[in-house]
């Protein structure tokens, strides 16, 4: 059988390089290894069991998951054994959850204050599992400083059924920057980690593993001796905000929508039959405005993506262009990791040849509550 193009598809479609996603993830693994990090990828990115496999085939030791359905599809479909929760977990339902998964993978939940951890602590009874203490490195979104950490740290050590095993940060007001802070974010982001472990060996804590991540700050911040985990997740795909940021080149931007040119109403705008469902209406994460438009156009410089509604796009022309309606053309989201939630798959190809789907089966609220 001929395998198809993406010409032929319907549109809007999801897309995925499959030699850009491939050659994300090697280079990736391959800094990490070199460097003698872990790498624990953010599976928010792609949210695919698929692509999981491929990062642990690559080498990752683990994965790190935003919500607790993502934990639980990711060990039930990928065979994952180390699974790290990004932010802390409260409510009985949610932490009857986090206690059946621990049954099933070395899990390493995360606390910034003590309020989870009694109720966590509480339901566990003889059981035991580990746990690392998130430390603000200028996001300020979760995490503690590095001087409450200690604190927090003596407050946990009542609970023997939480065992300690290291600090772990998000510096995603990286996204909020131009790509001349990056390093300057890179080094707090060190210094600060530095200082937390430091403090707490000085306290008498055993500090196992030291755990930053965002794509921006991998390749430097993997360099310093006090990194022993990374948690990127984007670099999977990249996306515009990452080519503004210096991260990624468009050559390298995995996941692409296919879109139609479906009106021309004036000589300088297009109308496309994708829109914020597709693309998000995502500009930069964290005040980010070093992205034009709603995404790039590829391999045309001259066409804007100035404004979207629920399921089209408009498209400003600022040159000359040979675009016409009943064209298809590929747009890299702003921010693929938005994108890719808005689908249940993605169309594998190689230079444009459809090789496989890809199901997005990891996502959100996947997990049906009982009415019984």
């Amino acid at each position: 059988m001929n395998k198809k193009n993406i010409s032929s598809l319907t549109t809007p479609s999801f897309l995925v390089n499959l030699d850009a996603l491939e050659n994300n993830i090697k280079k990736y693994q391959n800094l990490a290894d070199e460097n003698l990090v872990e790498l624990f990828p953010m599976l928010k990115t792609h949210k695919s069991s698929e692509i999981t496999k491929m990062q642990i085939e690559a080498g990752a030791k683990g994965v790190l998951v935003g919500t607790l359905d993502e934990a639980e599809s990711v060990v039930k479909k990928s065979g994952v054994t180390k699974v790290m929760l990004a932010y802390p977990v409260i409510g009985d339902s949610n932490l009857d959850r986090i206690i059946a998964l621990s049954a099933q993978c070395d899990l390493f939940v995360a606390f910034d204050n003590e309020i989870p951890a009694i109720e966590l602590s509480k339901k566990l009874g003889t059981n035991t599992i580990n746990y690392q203490i998130i430390i603000n490195s200028g996001l300020n979104r979760f995490g503690v400083s590095p001087e409450e950490s200690v604190n927090l740290y003596n407050s946990l050590q009542k609970y023997p059924n939480l065992v300690f095993k290291g600090i772990s940060t998000h510096t995603g007001q990286v996204y909020g920057f131009s790509k001349d802070h990056v390093n300057e974010i890179t080094e707090k982001e060190i210094n600060i980690m530095t200082l937390a472990k430091n403090l707490l060996i000085e306290n008498g804590a055993t500090v196992e593993f030291v755990a930053t991540g965002t794509t921006p700050t991998f390749e430097n911040a993997i360099k310093s001796k006090e990194i022993t985990v990374s948690r990127p997740g984007n670099y999977v795909f990249f996306d515009a905000i990452q080519v503004a940021l210096g991260a990624a080149e468009e050559k390298d931007c995995a996941l692409t929508v296919l879109a139609t040119v479906v009106s021309h109403p004036s000589e300088d705008l297009f109308i496309l039959d994708c829109g914020s469902k597709c693309l998000g209406l995502d500009q930069g994460a964290h005040g980010n405005s070093l992205t034009k438009g709603f995404g790039i156009v590829k391999n045309h410089p001259e066409l804007t993506v100035i404004g979207l509604s629920e399921e089209v796009a408009k498209v400003k022309k600022e040159g000359p262009t040979a675009l016409k309606i009943g064209d298809k053309i590929e747009i890299i989201p702003n921010h693929s990791c938005s994108a890719a939630n808005m689908t249940n798959y993605l169309i594998g190809h190689r230079a444009g040849t459809i090789e496989k789907i890809i199901e997005v089966d990891i996502r959100g609220n996947s997990r049906k509550i009982s009415l019984d």
